[in-house]
């Protein structure tokens, strides 16, 4: 990997490395203070960390494969490149603050590919003013970059949490990525009790080498084994021994 340049969208200063020049790139990654916020590979789609936890989540529907997928916090669309592979004719919708990464990863990680549906704003304003049908996946991803960590904007409270869920269609699932490392957990205590108050099944989605759960909250949410039909789905083999390594346990 070596430096192509950097950017700074105005909230946030973004170091594009690749491991070719650009449009020839492989593998691209965008790092913030050092660390990677948004990740392509020509080839593969799983990386072992928090963005396989979200979209594995996202399969974890009882009534099937989602066909309306809700993401808060866009970034270099990672994560939703991975859903869109799996499961191709999935509706996705995005919303993010910062116009500036959208363009990045338009340039350098392929982005407009996906078909998403990108709306610039504040995340938590959208949710607020939604009225249309509900999405079958609602992803919460939404964090900025402090100058040495990440951390969530605002204040989480049971009213987000209730505007949050209202977007969720019946049967659906809402999820949301949490940071767990040292400095987090105060913040992961107040989520995890706020899903067990709002949904009857919660469960935390992990990877060993990630520092990051995505909590999953439904009426009905499947375990692990709803996880390995997935498997074959992926063509690389490093994708198919990433995806053995998602784990999947009640709360």
């Amino acid at each position: 990997m070596r430096f192509l340049t950097s950017v700074h969208t105005g909230l946030q200063k973004i170091d594009v490395w690749a491991d070719g020049p650009a449009g020839r790139a492989c593998r691209v990654e965008f790092r913030v203070a050092g660390a990677v916020h948004a990740w392509w590979h020509r080839d593969r789609f799983l990386t072992g960390l928090a963005w396989d936890n979200l979209c594995a989540a996202c399969l974890l529907r009882p009534e099937g494969p989602p066909r309306s997928v809700l993401m808060l916090g866009l970034a270099g669309g990672t994560s939703l490149r991975a859903l869109r592979r799996v499961v191709p004719g999935v509706r996705l919708a995005a919303v993010d603050y910062d116009a500036g990464v959208v363009g990045l990863a338009r340039e350098h990680m392929a982005l407009d590919q996906l078909g998403v549906e990108i709306h610039h704003g504040d995340a938590y304003d959208f949710v607020r003013g939604y009225d249309g049908p509900g999405y079958d996946v609602v992803v919460d991803d939404v964090y900025q970059a402090l100058e040495h960590d990440v951390a969530r904007p605002g204040a989480w409270s049971e009213a987000t949490m209730e505007a949050l869920s209202r977007l969720v269609a019946p049967g659906g699932l809402l999820v949301v990525n949490l940071v767990t490392g040292a400095g987090h957990r105060a913040m992961q205590s107040v989520f995890r009790r706020q899903f067990r108050e709002r949904w009857p099944v919660v469960r935390s989605v992990s990877t060993p080498a990630g520092q990051n759960e995505a909590l999953v909250g439904g009426e009905r949410v499947l375990a692990a084994g709803g996880l390995r039909g997935w498997r074959e789905a992926w063509t690389s083999a490093q994708d198919r021994r990433l995806w053995d390594r998602v784990r999947v346990r009640r709360l």
